[in-house]
């Protein structure tokens, strides 16, 4: 289930995507269990990743970038050579998209002591004597 980017939000990937590395390399063996999984694995914990692939026929690494989308569930953001660029939000969201609300997460206060002094151990300590 592949969904779809719109120019707004594609633009504004391609952007954050500019200063990343790639940390996926597909190499001669082609896309293999291996290289999906370990791409599944990058998209859970970045969400927004880069996949160089070695080799110099286009269209094997455009039937590559789409068989990822597709297995993956994830948007294609850009393919500009060997590069390619693809998203896969996380239900902790660390991209906020242009155009989608979000609710913010709730921050917890730490505990406070009776001096109002910030400590772990506040619901333990007893005071009085």
């Amino acid at each position: 289930m592949k969904f779809e980017l719109t120019s707004e939000q594609c633009r504004f990937l391609k952007a954050l995507a500019h200063q990343r590395n790639p940390v996926v390399m597909i190499g001669n063996n082609g896309l293999t269990e291996a290289v999906l999984r370990e791409i599944a694995i990058n998209l859970a914990a970045h969400e927004l990743i880069k996949i160089r692939v070695q080799g110099d026929d286009r269209e094997a690494r455009v039937a590559m970038y789409d068989t990822i989308c597709q297995d993956l569930d994830a948007a294609p953001v850009q393919h500009i050579g060997k590069l390619l660029v693809i998203y896969r939000p996380n239900n902790d969201v660390n991209i906020a998209l242009p155009g989608v609300k979000v609710k913010p997460k709730p921050v917890k206060k730490p505990a406070k002591a009776k001096f109002g002094r910030p400590s772990s151990r506040a619901s333990k300590v007893k005071t009085g004597y």
